[in-house]
């Protein structure tokens, strides 16, 4: 069964930092650009980070840049998402998703692009 489940969300103060977790199952992601979203209540869902298949590509979306870093973990099958600097309109449900492109520095941004997704972890940005 091919899936992918975040981990990691939670409550944190503006300010403080979280780690999220993208765990794939079933296939490798060596083969796949990871795509990070998030949607907020009554807001659409927003691409915010992006890893190529190659690694040769990273992308973040101007409000993320400079806060929020995209990275890999090869021997886990698993890709990371680091917040930091984290600000109450960061709260919002985050999602991962997989695109099959393999050793490509192609990374997809709409949500229609990926092949595969997880449930979503929420994220609470509140003091």
């Amino acid at each position: 069964q091919l899936q992918l489940v975040e981990s990691g969300g939670g409550l944190v103060q503006p300010g403080g930092s979280l780690r999220l977790s993208c765990a794939a199952s079933g296939f490798t992601l060596d083969y796949y650009a990871i795509d990070w979203f998030r949607q907020a209540p009554g807001k659409e869902r927003e691409g915010i980070s992006c890893s190529s298949s190659s690694g040769r590509s990273t992308t973040y979306a101007d409000s993320v840049k400079g806060r929020f870093t995209i990275s890999r973990d090869t021997a886990k099958n698993t890709v990371y998402l680091q917040m930091n600097s984290l600000k109450p309109e960061d709260t919002a449900v985050y999602y991962c998703a997989a695109e099959f492109a393999p050793d490509s520095s192609r990374c997809p941004a709409a949500p229609s692009e990926m092949d595969y997704w997880g449930k979503g972890t929420m994220v609470t940005v509140s003091s």
